[in-house]
């Protein structure tokens, strides 16, 4: 469900930080991609009332930043260890300690290019930190965009959750007991892998994505063979520690490039596992008519950013059970 924009609307921006997070629970700001912005004149004051000259407002207890050079694409490359990403808060100057989702875009896309869900989860009073995988967006890398490419760069994320983690935990504005994680296709994957791990999140959303990667034919999102690692971590074989919480799973049926099939059998295997499987909530369209039936939901849109926040609301806000 991708709603993509030449710019963020200006809505996001003033509420947008960007930062690079980790390795070991540390974060700077730094330049927004300037190709995503308006000009400081354009933009005005920011949502605390004083813009940071490099394209967010500031983020208090950070220490500078660095804005690298741009990559052919217009996007900083952001030199130094850490994933990039990109904060979102309701209201920066309020003083609340708010709720936080982790989001993680899909292989070939960014960190930028879905503002309507941001725009959607801050107007519920949920912060978003979203990042750029391994390779994409400030720090793009052309070898990371093949589907060959997808297994390593899943894996490379996963090692650095933790530290995103460490990070937001220091921040005030954010409430890391109030925590959730996400992401669709190769996001996805990442954030099934890490819950098959101990973790703090109380809830999780994917979307086209899928925990059986050992049962996957090498279509579209694997054409060659994964290494072994990457096998070794598949999610339907790592249950034992998965903690039963609640997570919602939205696919379209006729999907080209992670079948439906493999999610389908991984969510009933957690189903015979969970005590409570109503925590579970598998949604399904049919027909999109989006790109290769996986690039978003097409005419299902905003069904299913509604049916997304609805879900964060449910468990972040209202911390609530079936």
């Amino acid at each position: 469900m991708l709603e993509r924009f030449t710019r963020l609307p200006i809505a996001l921006q003033k509420a947008a930080r960007w930062v690079r997070l980790g390795p070991e629970g540390g974060f700077v700001p730094t330049a927004a991609p300037s190709s995503v912005i308006e000009t400081e004149d354009q933009l005005g004051q920011g949502a605390s009332g004083e813009l940071d000259p490099r394209g967010g407002p500031q983020l208090p207890g950070a220490g500078a930043g660095t804005s690298g050079k741009l990559d052919p694409r217009g996007s900083p490359q952001l030199p130094g260890a850490g994933a990039p990403g990109v904060l979102v808060h309701p209201d920066w100057g309020g003083g609340a300690a708010v709720p936080v989702v982790i989001w993680m875009h899909g292989r070939t896309a960014k960190k930028e290019i879905d503002p309507g869900r941001y725009l959607r989860l801050i107007r519920s009073g949920i912060g978003i930190c979203a990042l750029d995988l391994p390779g994409h967006g400030q720090r793009f890398d052309p070898a990371m965009q093949p589907p060959a490419a997808a297994p390593g760069m899943i894996l490379q994320m996963l090692d650095e959750i933790d530290g995103i983690i460490d990070a937001l935990g220091k921040m005030p504005q954010f409430d890391a007991n109030r925590m959730g994680i996400g992401g669709i296709s190769a996001g996805g994957m990442v954030t099934l892998a890490r819950l098959c791990r101990k973790h703090q999140f109380l809830c999780a959303s994917v979307e086209a994505t899928t925990g059986s990667w050992t049962s996957e034919p090498h279509g579209g999102m694997f054409p060659e063979p994964p290494e072994a690692r990457f096998i070794e971590l598949d999610p339907a074989s790592n249950l034992d520690s998965w903690r039963e919480i609640p997570i919602q799973a939205i696919h379209c049926k006729l999907d080209e490039w992670v079948p439906f099939e493999g999610q389908a059998a991984f969510i009933e295997k957690l189903r015979a596992r969970y005590e409570n499987p109503n925590l579970i909530d598998l949604v399904t369209y049919d027909r999109t008519g989006a790109p290769f039936e996986h690039a978003g939901f097409g005419r299902h849109t905003a069904d299913a950013k509604e049916r997304q926040r609805a879900f964060f609301v449910r468990y972040l806000v209202e911390c609530g059970n079936p």
